[in-house]
């Protein structure tokens, strides 16, 4: 007999939802640390424009459209991540200096782990959108989250070579992080794409493993 879990499609709004206070009290916790201190202030502004204006877009929508706790723990996530590199620049991380001489590899690898953590983390609150708030069709909820993140991922390393090249040349190098890597923008747009594809079809595994369906709940 197949095993069905019912999960609740209700969206609990902030001021009753302890799990939303506790993630905007995190991450602000977080950010505000990751100024405090940060190795480069024009670099950490520079890298956290596009958080202002996220934050900007999931506030604004607020009223219109709620994610589900799940969605949101993961975007607090990503942007914790993000922020974090923020402080040090990606290329001086802390933490990427760790990993490189505790499995012994070339480079600072903590821009890495952001950039698949964009698709893999960001993928499935997009399918939510997507399903929940745009009414799209499963199939296309489920492409378009892989597509996005690939598409955003090129623009992105577009926009920072603008940045780097055109506009503030003073903080391109922190800015970009390449670490003398001539191929680290395609990596860059690979992981990411590879992340939303994880993280899609471990979605696509659960829902098979327990039989959840689209209208049972929001995976």
């Amino acid at each position: 007999m197949a095993f069905t879990i019912a999960i609740s499609e209700e969206r609990i709004p902030l001021k009753n939802n302890i799990w939303q206070k506790a993630f905007i009290a995190f991450f602000l916790i977080n950010w505000i640390n990751s100024y405090v201190g940060n190795t480069d202030t024009a670099n950490w502004i520079l890298e956290n424009t596009l958080v202002f204006i996220f934050l900007g877009f999931l506030a604004l929508t607020y009223k219109k459209f709620i994610f589900s706790d799940l969605s949101y723990l993961l975007i607090c996530i990503y942007l914790c991540l993000h922020v974090y590199g923020s402080k040090y620049t990606y290329a001086e991380n802390p933490f990427g200096y760790w990993l490189k001489d505790a499995f012994d590899m070339s480079r600072n690898h903590y821009d890495r782990i952001v950039h698949f953590s964009f698709g893999f983390l960001l993928a499935y609150p997009m399918r939510e959108m997507f399903l929940k708030w745009l009414k799209f069709p499963s199939w296309v909820a489920w492409t378009l989250p892989i597509e996005i993140t690939l598409s955003i991922s090129g623009f992105y390393e577009l926009i920072e070579w603008a940045v780097a090249d055109v506009f503030f040349k003073a903080q391109g190098d922190a800015y970009l992080g390449t670490q003398g890597d001539v191929w680290d923008a395609q990596k860059d747009i690979f992981l990411a794409f590879l992340g939303a594809i994880i993280a899609t079809t471990i979605v696509s595994v659960v829902k098979k493993i327990w039989n959840v369906t689209e209208k049972q709940s929001i995976l």
